[in-house]
């Protein structure tokens, strides 16, 4: 059985305003500071789930902090600490259920443009490409298989949606939204920190076959924010295992997903329980990307 109380599901600080709650994070205001908590909860099909995966939280918040710390040669970015010894006094009284799965970080002004990179054809880009040959509106050759590698990567843009899934847009759009000077810059970023990322994930045996960033502004510069090349945020794949052709097993949540499309669940509530056969496999999958990534 799976030891519930290692999970963590609501993150409650009382007496500490909250920002805002995500599906897995809940953002605490700490004035010109945030605090970014990672719980263990999960979605999928845009509900969070009942049951939480263990170590997950701890697991999004580590491989943050290597990447931040890893590609700071390239792009600065929000983070201040991982350490709760590092946080305000105000945050004192809640150091377990911080430890390990929190960020103090910079607070920004954020560009709500989800900065989405892809390596790998595969996903909603896959169907699209079947469609009509583009993803995202980009025109790519004939005849691709499913998860073959592009030519290069792709810039494909979404707009943050306040709720639900997120909008594809394409390259106009944002320079409509947010300018053309800095639709070029974050495209620019975006793949540089992508290609770098591909060589460090590929002398780990992994393939980043796609992810997503996000960027804030910070006076007059803009960082990166949020999570960074995290099992939630990007698809990793084991080269052992990658053929193209097929969609490749990957490190992260598709587990869960595979489940849910297996029962009859209609996705309307009640959302139903995961086995703690699948939770278990699921947190195994997360350890495992952590383990090859950063030690």
């Amino acid at each position: 059985m799976i030891n519930t109380s290692q999970i963590v599901i609501d993150i409650d600080l009382p007496n500490v305003p909250l920002f805002k709650k995500g599906k897995v994070r809940s953002v605490f205001d700490l004035g010109d500071q945030l605090l970014i908590v990672a719980s263990d909860r999960v979605s999928a099909f845009d509900y969070v789930l009942p049951n939480g995966i263990p170590n997950k939280g701890q697991v999004l918040t580590q491989v943050s902090e290597f990447w931040f710390n890893y590609l700071s040669d390239i792009t600065p970015n929000h983070l201040i600490s991982t350490n709760v010894e590092d946080f305000p006094s105000i945050l004192s009284p809640y150091k377990d259920i911080l430890a390990g799965r929190s960020m103090l970080v910079k607070k920004t002004e954020l560009i709500e443009i989800e900065c989405v990179v892809r390596g790998y054809i595969v996903g909603s880009g896959w169907k699209e490409y079947q469609q009509s040959g583009t993803v995202c509106g980009i025109k790519l050759p004939p005849n691709l298989k499913l998860a073959d590698p592009l030519p290069e990567p792709i810039f494909t843009p979404a707009f943050k949606a306040s709720s639900g899934h997120d909008e594809n847009i394409t390259i106009e759009k944002m320079e409509s939204l947010v300018g053309k000077k800095l639709t070029q810059y974050l495209s620019k970023k975006s793949i540089e920190i992508y290609k770098k990322g591909v060589e460090y994930a590929k002398n780990r045996g992994i393939i980043l076959a796609d992810t997503k960033f996000e960027f804030g502004k910070l006076n007059d510069d803009v960082i990166l924010i949020d999570e960074v090349l995290t099992p939630d945020s990007s698809r990793f794949w084991p080269i052992s295992e990658y053929q193209p052709g097929i969609s490749p097993p990957s490190f992260d949540k598709q587990i869960v997903r595979d489940y849910l499309a297996s029962t009859n669940w209609d996705q309307k509530p009640p959302i139903p329980t995961i086995p703690d056969e699948i939770i278990n496999k699921t947190s195994q999958k997360y350890l495992e990307v952590s383990d090859l990534l950063i030690k």
